[in-house]
């Protein structure tokens, strides 16, 4: 009997002759995502026994700076977000708020 409470989140990296990634793409598709190609992913994963978070971040070698910027911000607020929906801790959640605004001022973001 097929257990149908799962459900798959793939990854594709190609990588040049010195392992350095060229191309990302990435597809949940039953999140509606077929295959989109993206220059840039960071995975964090937590292990409970070991009390502690493994990371994979990779970006393409043209991912130009501006977008990485960006994309550091972008991923700053979501964290923010999900810290609150998470915790329920408004104080810290407005802490790290102001800093994504500071970050945001000072990489010039938003102008």
């Amino acid at each position: 009997m097929a257990n149908n409470n799962k459900s798959e989140i793939k990854i594709q990296i190609e990588l040049d002759d010195n392992r350095i990634p060229e191309k990302l793409s990435w597809a949940a598709v039953e999140g509606g995502v077929e295959l989109e190609e993206a220059r840039a992913f960071m995975l964090s994963v937590w292990n409970s026994d070991e009390k502690t978070t493994k990371c994979i971040e990779l970006w393409t070698k043209d991912m130009p700076v501006d977008e990485m910027k960006i994309f550091f911000h972008q991923t700053l607020l979501s964290m923010t977000e999900t810290f609150q929906k998470a915790t329920g801790d408004e104080k810290m959640s407005a802490t790290m708020q102001d800093f994504c605004d500071y970050f945001a001022e000072k990489l010039e973001l938003r102008k």
